[in-house]
């Protein structure tokens, strides 16, 4: 599968989403994850790249609800909010513009 810059970009990056409890704080595991919203994905189709927030391990495992130590609704926040800082990092690094 071929990445894309965003998706590159994510690399050794420090967590945005920082899930207090359940960060890592480790970039060596950070990626980029998608921000699962109706009418922006479905079934096989993943949301745009910038709908994505740079996500440790473990706080990437608590977005996709593959963690039980913290609610659905409290997880999506923190994600939503890592992709704003994200996309303001992007912005800065010049890998996307408005």
């Amino acid at each position: 599968m071929r990445q894309s810059k965003l998706t590159k970009a994510a690399r050794g990056r420090e967590c945005q989403v920082r899930i207090p409890g359940v960060c890592n704080g480790n970039p060596e595991t950070t990626v980029l994850a998608h921000y699962r919203m109706a009418g922006t994905c479905g079934a096989g189709i993943k949301p745009n790249d910038l709908q994505g927030a740079w996500a440790c391990s473990d706080c990437h495992d608590a977005c996709d609800g593959r963690r039980s130590d913290i609610g659905r609704d409290e997880a999506r926040q923190y994600h939503a909010e890592g992709v704003m800082r994200t996309q303001v990092l992007l912005l800065r690094m010049g890998l996307v513009s408005v």
